[in-house]
């Protein structure tokens, strides 16, 4: 080889040596730095950055101060993190103290809030050194390249807001009661308990479902003998008042022209209702008397026992038995409101004839988001303090893309009440697309019981970089986040079968399935993937040519006619 090769070599290894044996401080070598990780990954919104650095012996003066700051430098611009100061050994100060003869190890952490022009930038460290009052210049060393910002790509504006559901039900079951009370021992209906108000009203009620066509009713019957006296007699005894109820009813409702089905039973011994009146009761020793029904099964025992308890047995004779001697009649009335074709003509035509309810259940029968929002638009004005009305407007114009609209009408839900989970959950959602999380982690702590608030727990941990939590919370869902969290905890094999499970797939679901081709070192899988997201969003191509996700392929042909076009 020529000596002059060899030359530049030589003078270096002066420039070191002398280096070593100076007062001055010497440029510091990049082979004595590393910045984990490599390239820069964006977590949680931010850039987190650990660099480990060695001064090498001889190299820190005794009367040097350093300070080194990182510092990310992009295209117009630099992003600056955090300061360390280290110290020789003479100087009198609060930095980091290193050995001139033994040189050290530190490390420094700093963190950058991204930016998106951030994705091109260069690492570098810069000194601002002294040696006693002296000024000593130190070049500014580049450690590092770019930022990779894939988790970027989660998207709080693809998220399902929760929808606050109507309680309309077509069928409404009402259940109507009276009681025709019998003496002890007795079995005969008594014209003063059928002519009683309480049993007059109940017929009526049976009359008045049986008249109207929207409504259907039944009839129960359960006779019962308290639990006082032999099993054999109050046996004969309830299943007596049974058969003369029954009788009587059906010759009532016959005579009002009742087509009504009756359905008759009887219990011999009301021990349930028994324990019933008697929790109710404010009977000395009731406690016993429960004690006494939890420990005996056998009902002759049971008498037995409670009829000992003296203090209290002619109580019960008088206050509770008595009213255990009873045919209870019910009336099973299903009330059958209108059918979805009435409702949505209603909701077209003359929606005031709607109760909110039946307006809310309208919107679900409607076709498109746009039927949807004119049936919202109409909750609000003729039931303007229901929140479910705004809440739901807002949750048609989030799904249009329309957040600053969504966040008022989610803003008027929250003024009509600060208790809807679903409100909570949907401004939570806001906060995340403006990349407030605590903002959201508050909202969705009050959204208990929202639907889909699991899916916007799971992209909050996914905003905060909590890959993991974020992929199990997600797992369930068909979508470019759940995606994204498979992505970045590195199953490729689960992310690309979510992703091709998208139900409307965009240019952001391609482009993640050109990331993992990437990551599974699959070019054709780049690129045509790649072709398809650009050809849905050309703004796609810029991004990709900046990506490092694809730096590999920077130099390919095919990826550079993609990118360039």
């Amino acid at each position: 080889m020529k000596r002059s090769f060899f030359l530049p070599f030589i003078l270096l290894a002066v420039i070191v040596g002398f280096g070593s044996c100076s007062s001055k401080l010497q440029p510091l070598s990049a082979n004595y730095v590393k910045a984990t990780p490599q390239p820069l990954v964006v977590e949680g919104a931010s850039i987190p950055v650990t660099i480990n650095a060695t001064f090498p012996q001889k190299w820190f003066n005794k009367n040097a101060t350093v300070e080194v700051t990182p510092v990310l430098r992009y295209p117009g611009g630099e992003a600056w993190g955090t300061m360390y100061t280290f110290q020789g050994e003479k100087v009198a100060g609060n930095g980091q103290t290193i050995s001139e003869s033994a040189g050290g190890n530190v490390t420094m952490r700093s963190s950058f809030k991204y930016a998106p022009e951030l994705k091109k930038s260069e690492l570098y460290l810069t000194f601002d050194a002294k040696v006693g009052n002296k000024t000593v210049v130190l070049p500014d060393l580049k450690i590092g390249d770019g930022v990779i910002a894939t988790e970027m790509l989660a998207d709080a504006a693809t998220a399902s807001p929760s929808i606050a559901p109507d309680k309309f039900q077509r069928i409404i079951k009402e259940a109507h009661d009276a009681n025709i009370m019998f003496l002890i021992q007795q079995a005969e209906l008594r014209s003063s308990e059928l002519k009683k108000a309480e049993v007059e009203n109940w017929k009526d009620v049976v009359t008045s479902a049986n008249q109207d066509p929207n409504q259907k009713v039944s009839v129960e019957i359960s006779a019962y003998a308290s639990p006082d006296g032999g099993m054999e007699l109050n046996e004969k005894l309830a299943a007596q008042r049974e058969k003369n109820t029954n009788q009587y009813l059906s010759k009532e409702l016959k005579k009002d022209k009742v087509n009504a089905p009756i359905y008759a039973r009887y219990t011999a011994e009301d021990w349930e209702g028994f324990k019933q009146l008697v929790e109710k009761s404010n009977i000395q020793d009731k406690n016993l008397i429960l004690q006494v029904l939890s420990s005996y099964s056998d009902p002759a025992e049971r008498e037995r026992q409670i009829k000992n308890i003296s203090s209290v047995f002619s109580v019960l004779a008088e206050e509770i038995l008595p009213q255990l001697r009873r045919s209870r009649l019910t009336a099973n009335v299903e009330i059958i409101g209108k059918s979805d074709e009435e409702i949505s003509k209603l909701a077209a035509s003359n929606p005031s004839q709607l109760s909110v309810e039946e307006l809310l259940y309208a919107a679900t029968l409607a076709q498109t988001n746009s039927g949807k929002e004119t049936i919202y638009k109409k909750v609000t004005s003729i039931y303007p303090n229901d929140y479910r009305g705004w809440n739901n407007l807002g949750v048609i114009a989030f799904k249009n893309g329309n957040l600053k609209d969504a966040e008022a009408d989610f803003n008027k839900a929250a003024q009509l009440t600060t208790q809807a989970p679903e409100t909570n959950m949907n401004l939570g959602l806001i906060a995340l697309a403006n990349h407030n999380n605590a903002r959201a982690e508050q909202y969705f702590g009050n959204a208990a019981g929202a639907s889909e608030l699991g899916t916007a727990v799971g992209l909050l941990a996914l905003e905060k970089g909590d890959y993991t939590k974020a992929a199990s919370a997600l797992s369930g869902e068909k979508s470019n986040n759940a995606a994204l969290a498979q992505i970045l905890t590195k199953d490729y094999n689960k992310a690309q079968t979510t992703l091709n499970a998208v139900s409307n797939p965009d240019a952001t679901t391609a482009y993640l399935k050109a990331i993992v081709a990437a990551r599974t070192n699959n070019l054709d899988g780049v690129i045509s993937n790649l072709k398809q997201s650009i050809s849905l969003d050309k703004n796609k191509a810029k991004e990709a040519l900046n990506d490092l996700e694809f730096a590999k392929y920077m130099t390919n042909a095919q990826f550079l006619n993609i990118v360039k076009k």
